[in-house]
């Protein structure tokens, strides 16, 4: 059965796209831990992040690195957080997370509550922001 993460990605469900390449797809987190947490998902259906190819691993960071200089150039922050936890859906992904302190990233709190329009401003803001 394929994750909701592969949906999003053939266009079954609809995301707050950023951007994709051959090997990735990127796209707001939609219960984010601040503005403009985006997701960063292999485009190969894996369960657990370690077990891609090194290949892949190694394009992810450089993937990363371009949707993270965005997400900064958006959302004031003192860094661009990154968590590889992979216990919420069985697909291998990886959290950009805007922060200001190490609490920022703290996946038991509060997640945030942003409208459709918000969202959609954000992802847009991104998107203009990449080289």
């Amino acid at each position: 059965m394929s994750s909701i993460f592969s949906k999003i990605i053939h266009g079954k469900i609809s995301s707050y796209k950023i951007a994709e390449d051959e090997y990735f797809y990127s796209f707001l987190d939609i219960n984010p831990l601040s503005e403009g947490h985006t997701l960063v998902v292999s485009k190969k259906e894996v369960d657990y992040f370690f077990d891609l190819d090194d290949e892949i691993i190694a394009k992810s960071n450089v993937f990363c690195k371009k949707i993270a200089k965005a997400i900064e150039k958006t959302i004031k922050c003192k860094r661009i957080g990154i968590a590889v936890i992979g216990l919420e859906v069985p697909h291998a992904h990886i959290h950009l997370i805007p922060i200001n302190n190490v609490e920022d990233i703290n996946f038991s709190r509060k997640k945030l509550k942003i409208s459709d329009e918000k969202f959609k401003e954000i992802a847009k803001k991104i998107r203009s922001n990449l080289k």
